[in-house]
């Protein structure tokens, strides 16, 4: 199978390196265009055999598959581009959430489907969200489901689930990072904790809480009901975590769908297509 990916920034170029480290695709097999030549040869250096294309119609005209990983504002430039030189047999996958399925379908002549990776895909960790076009066959869902199944969990979701699944799956790893971040700078600042010590420590107590949860089934109040002891430290420290975040990821959600929201309406207006209409 012949691959092609449009674009090689952060998320373009972990999934070329992931599916090349989880043997999935072969570097030959892959051809890359890119708006930065030097983000595109640098990839060529850690993925030895990799195609460099001169042009995004390069790229796709003999790619089975074919990547898109531009951001929201570029869609327009890069859909005029290569809609001329697509075929009905192609399959052309989007990694950006407010380009949606409909005008992606009313660009192209081919195949598509919307899928969102997540940086944990670079250790063949987390999700993907899989969200199908009408012109996929069974074969091609199946065969999409194997090569994400490679360097992730293919979960299948509705579109109008993108942007929380994406807040839960995509972003969530910033929010967790930064809730670590602050947990470990609390120990050193509060308790004189070595940095670096604390810095193990709090990775793999969030690596062994999602084993729990995934392999042992554990639901996030069984997992606290079991560390924490009525009356104990835990039992205290949890209820004034409780109050201090109270709100909190509900207001995350309000701005990411606010945000989301207006990157819609900037999407339809670049592709000089109605907005999509509210779920």
């Amino acid at each position: 199978m012949k691959v092609g990916f449009i674009g090689t920034g952060s998320m373009g170029s972990l999934l070329v390196e992931a599916f090349v480290n989880a043997g999935a695709m072969l570097p030959e097999d892959i051809t890359v265009s890119s708006r930065t030549r030097s983000k595109a040869e640098a990839l060529s250096i850690r993925c030895p055999g990799l195609r460099l294309a001169d042009s995004n119609v390069e790229a796709t005209r003999t790619a089975d598959v074919l990547f898109l990983c531009v951001r929201p504002s570029e869609f327009g430039t890069v859909l005029a581009e290569i809609a001329p030189v697509l075929q009905p047999g192609q399959i052309a996958v989007s990694i950006t959430s407010p380009v949606t399925i409909a005008q992606l379908e009313a660009y192209l002549p081919c195949k598509v489907a919307k899928i969102i990776p997540s940086i944990v895909n670079a250790v063949r960790a987390g999700a993907t969200l899989l969200i199908w076009g009408t012109r996929l066959n069974i074969a091609d869902r199946m065969m999409l489901q194997e090569l994400f199944a490679a360097i992730s969990r293919p979960v299948e979701i509705r579109e109008a689930d993108v942007r929380a699944a994406s807040d839960l799956s995509s972003i969530g790893p910033a929010f967790f990072a930064y809730l670590l971040g602050a947990f470990v700078d609390a120990a050193v600042a509060q308790c004189g904790m070595d940095r670096h010590t604390a810095e193990t420590l709090s990775p793999e107590m969030l690596l062994g809480t999602a084993r729990l949860m995934l392999e042992q089934g554990f639901s996030p109040q069984q997992l606290q009901a079991r560390v924490s002891v009525p009356g104990g430290i835990t039992a205290e420290a949890l209820q004034q975590l409780q109050a201090s975040t109270a709100g909190a990821f509900e207001a995350v959600f309000r701005v990411t769908h606010e945000k989301f929201a207006a990157d819609l309406e900037k999407v339809a207006h670049t592709l000089q297509l109605p907005p999509v209409p509210k779920q």
